[in-house]
């Protein structure tokens, strides 16, 4: 795993991250919660990202349950809480012609285009089973695909990049 640094914070969190908006709360107890992490970590992963709205704050208790029944220490790992953003599930349809081009997952390309962004420290990744874990830490093997065209293409498709308002001189 590779480690970069968390804008100018001083903190270096792993490439990949692990989120818990699909997995905690609803769908994983602390035992299931419990492996998955130990699994990300077993990985190198030392980012988590959680919020208070995953599961109405009970995604939040499982992870921190998890946490210090693994035994971990706080100052090993870098923990996230934050709202939610903009949905652009409603793009993927059109990225799924490129993934299929390189021949791997759509969500190791839309993995692998985050974590190719200069400007991204860790992309955050959410499972609910290791063998998912698995395939999320192959996207590193998908970004040098990721050729400028690619990336063109990708552009394209979700238009991430901002537009200058109209009144702008």
């Amino acid at each position: 795993m590779q480690y970069k640094n968390l804008g100018r914070s001083g903190l270096k969190v792993s490439q990949l991250s692990y989120g818990a908006w699909v997995s905690f709360g609803n769908q994983l107890d602390v035992k299931e919660a419990k492996a998955l992490l130990q699994c990300c970590r077993d990985h190198g992963v030392n980012f988590f990202d959680n919020a208070e709205v995953y599961a109405n704050g009970r995604a939040e208790e499982i992870m921190g349950q998890a946490i210090r029944e693994l035994g971990w220490k706080r100052s090993d790992i870098n923990l996230a809480s934050r709202s939610l953003v903009d949905d652009v599930l409603k793009k993927v349809d059109g990225l799924k012609p490129i993934a299929d081009e390189l021949g791997v997952p759509l969500a190791q390309l839309a993995i692998a285009w985050c974590a190719a962004n200069p400007n991204v420290s860790s992309v955050i990744t959410g499972a609910t089973k290791e063998s998912q874990i698995q395939e999320n830490m192959k996207a590193i093997d998908v970004i040098p695909l990721l050729t400028p065209a690619i990336m063109e293409r990708i552009e394209a498709v979700i238009q991430s990049k901002p537009k200058r308002p109209e009144s702008y001189r």
